[in-house]
């Protein structure tokens, strides 16, 4: 699914299992979005370092976009992410996800160098955690 939103332009999707590990307990969490009952997105955040956590897989299907859930959700993220410690959020995303820019840049997330090698990322991003 998420390959098919990508713009060739801006080069292929890599599928890309990460370790489930990595979002549980105190090393993250991972969320799921339901629609009277049925699962319609989704999203996680991993602790990379003591207090940088990062927001992965963020995704809710066509049919419930733009109802504002992804904003609920990112901020849902960003409050897990503090409660595991964590003082800054990055991510990282591809530019053919206009969308996606969009609400990170909304909710107050900026552009900065690569922080990893993520091979279908051409923008990445950061945000303080109040």
């Amino acid at each position: 699914m998420r390959a098919a939103g990508f713009d060739p332009a801006a080069g292929s999707y890599r599928t890309v299992f990460p370790d489930p590990d990595r979002f549980t307990g105190d090393a993250g969490v991972f969320l799921v979005v339901e629609d009277d009952g049925v699962p319609v997105g989704c999203g996680g955040i991993r602790m990379l370092e003591p207090h940088r956590a990062e927001v992965k897989h963020l995704y809710l299907r066509d049919s419930v976009r733009g109802r504002g859930w992804g904003r609920l959700l990112l901020a849902e993220l960003e409050r897990r992410a503090r409660g595991l410690g964590a003082t800054e959020s990055v991510l990282d995303t591809n530019v053919s996800l206009a969308a996606a820019g969009s609400l990170y840049r909304s909710s107050g997330y900026v552009e900065i160098p690569p922080y990893n090698d993520n091979p279908n990322a051409t923008t990445w991003f950061r945000k303080e955690l109040a």
